[in-house]
C-alpha cells in the first residue's frame, strides 16, 4: 500500500526524476555528479541541493530510501501515515532510477555509518558486532534484499524504470553517468561540462574536498576528521564486506542475496558485483 498522509509528502512530490536506493549505494556520488553537471552547465557555483530545488533548466530530482526508510525509520504513527514513502501520484510519468550496490557493501557501510557517524543511533546498536546487526530483522541485509526485490516488482514493468548498478559506475563512469543523464530526461547532453562534472565526483577529489571541509554541506562533512571510517566518502570498495564479516557471516549474507531477482545480476558467490 503507497500513500503519504504525513507534511512529509510535499518533500517527496513535485519531482521531475525519482532516484531510489537503500542506503550506502552511492547516492552521494550520482548526487555530486548530477549538481556538478547541472551547475557547470548553467555557469554556477557548485551546490549538493541545486537538484532538489527545481531552479529553471535544472530537473528537480527526488533522492529517496522510500520502502527502506519506510521498515527501519518508522514508528506506529509514521506507518500508518507512510511518512518516508514517496506518495503514489508523485511516481505518476516520472522516470524512476533504481540505484543497486552489492548488499552485502551496502550493509557494511551502512553500519559504519550508524555506529561512527550518527550520534542519534541509540547505544543498543552502537555498542552491537557487524556480525550481530547483520541478522537484525529490522535492519539487518535480509530487509535490504527484500526491499530491492520490492522495488523490482512495483516499478520492474515500466518502461521508464532504470536500474544502474553502483559497480558498473564504477567500471565504466562516463558510459553510465551518460546513460544515467539520459533516464532522468537530460535528451541533450552537454559534453563540454560532462567532462569536468566526472572529474569533481571523482571519489579522491570528493575525499580531498570533505576533508577540507569544502562542500558546504552536513551532508559531506566527517564525524570525526582522525577517524577515516567516520567520513561519508569512506572507501567505496567492491567486495570490501570481505574485510569486515566473519567466514559464517560471509556464508549467512551470500544465502540470503541469493534470494535477489536475477535483475540485480550479481553473482553471489565472488562478492565483486560482476554478472553471472
Amino acid at each position: 500500500m503507497r500513500w503519504n498522509l504525513s507534511s512529509r509528502a510535499r518533500e517527496l512530490s513535485g519531482g521531475d526524476a525519482i532516484l531510489i536506493s537503500i542506503p550506502k549505494s552511492g547516492r552521494t556520488w550520482v548526487r555530486t555528479f548530477l549538481n556538478a553537471y547541472f551547475s557547470y552547465k548553467l555557469g554556477r557555483q557548485f551546490s549538493l541541493d541545486l537538484t532538489d530545488r527545481g531552479d529553471a533548466g535544472v530537473p528537480r530530482i527526488i533522492y529517496s530510501h522510500d520502502r527502506f526508510e519506510d521498515r527501519t525509520k518508522s514508528n506506529a504513527w509514521d506507518r500508518l501515515r507512510r511518512k518516508y514513502l514517496i506518495p503514489r501520484r508523485a511516481l505518476r510519468k516520472r522516470p524512476i532510477v533504481l540505484l543497486a550496490r552489492d548488499p552485502r557493501d551496502a550493509f557494511v557501510s551502512y553500519f559504519i555509518q550508524l555506529t561512527r557517524r550518527n550520534p542519534a543511533t541509540p547505544t543498543e546498536i552502537r555498542e552491537m558486532s557487524m556480525d550481530t546487526f547483520l541478522r537484525h530483522p529490522r535492519f539487518g541485509i535480509a530487509v535490504m534484499v527484500e526491499v530491492l526485490n520490492g522495488w523490482i516488482t512495483e516499478f520492474g514493468d515500466r518502461s521508464d524504470f532504470t536500474i544502474v548498478r553502483y559497480e558498473d559506475l564504477r567500471a565504466e563512469p562516463a558510459r553510465l553517468f551518460h546513460e544515467l543523464l539520459r533516464a532522468i530526461g537530460e535528451k541533450q547532453i552537454d559534453e563540454n561540462v560532462f567532462g569536468p562534472a566526472i572529474d569533481f565526483s571523482d571519489f579522491r577529489n570528493m575525499q580531498k574536498l570533505e576533508a577540507a571541509g569544502e562542500f558546504g554541506s552536513k551532508i559531506l562533512q566527517p564525524r570525526d576528521r582522525e577517524d577515516p571510517e567516520s567520513f561519508k566518502v569512506r572507501q567505496g570498495k567492491i567486495g570490501g564486506f570481505r574485510e569486515y564479516l566473519s567466514a559464517e557471516s560471509q556464508s549467512y549474507a551470500r544465502q540470503v542475496c541469493a534470494g535477489l531477482n536475477p535483475r540485480f545480476r550479481y553473482n553471489t558467490t565472488t562478492g565483486t558485483g560482476r554478472r553471472d
